[in-house]
């Protein structure tokens, strides 16, 4: 329910909070990235030696941002959406929409990522993967640690969104948060 006057229960604004942290704290990582990606540049194109890690390393801070940001814009309430439909609902439309979607799509997925996620990583960590290049980065298992974990940190603003959906809907109609 964005764009209108509506409060959510105190547990959403804390669930928001806590996954919009996170996400903030991620987003430094495309400060790194950046210089990543320079430093990459000009070892190769300026000295002709470009750096195996520096490259591996750019597509681990790609990634973290990318899967930490999928959460924020959850939180942030602001996912793609078929907006052509949703901006014809009214607020309780667009909070039984928001359910029928949670429910049937966006948590089952979630949980399956987790479940999957969790399995990837615990078996990249048992065999302390790393890199196949021999001047790669060592520990691949820290990045797919974001896996899960990223996917929890959308559960989490997902289920925000979800119960501030019901909210929505069984606030009586004469509510004025909840018309």
């Amino acid at each position: 329910m964005s764009g209108e006057s509506y409060e959510p229960p105190d547990i959403c604004k804390k669930l928001d909070r806590f996954v919009i942290k996170v996400g903030k704290a991620a987003a430094w990582s495309n400060c790194l990235l950046v210089l990543a990606i320079i430093a990459n540049v000009v070892l190769r194109y300026v000295f002709g030696k470009g750096q195996v890690w520096l490259e591996e390393l750019q597509w681990h801070l790609y990634g973290l941002a990318v899967m930490i940001g999928l959460s924020y814009s959850q939180a942030m309430d602001s996912p793609i959406r078929v907006d052509i439909l949703h901006q014809r609902f009214s607020r309780r439309g667009k909070a039984a929409w928001e359910i029928v979607g949670s429910l049937l799509f966006l948590l089952p997925w979630v949980a399956v990522l987790i479940w999957m996620g969790v399995d990837f990583w615990t078996e990249s960590w048992r065999v302390n993967e790393g890199s196949d290049s021999p001047l790669g980065l060592p520990f691949r298992w820290i990045i797919k640690a974001v896996i899960p974990i990223s996917f929890a940190l959308l559960g989490t603003a997902a289920i925000s969104r979800f119960m501030a959906s019901v909210a929505v809907l069984v606030a009586p109609r004469g509510n004025r948060h909840a018309n």
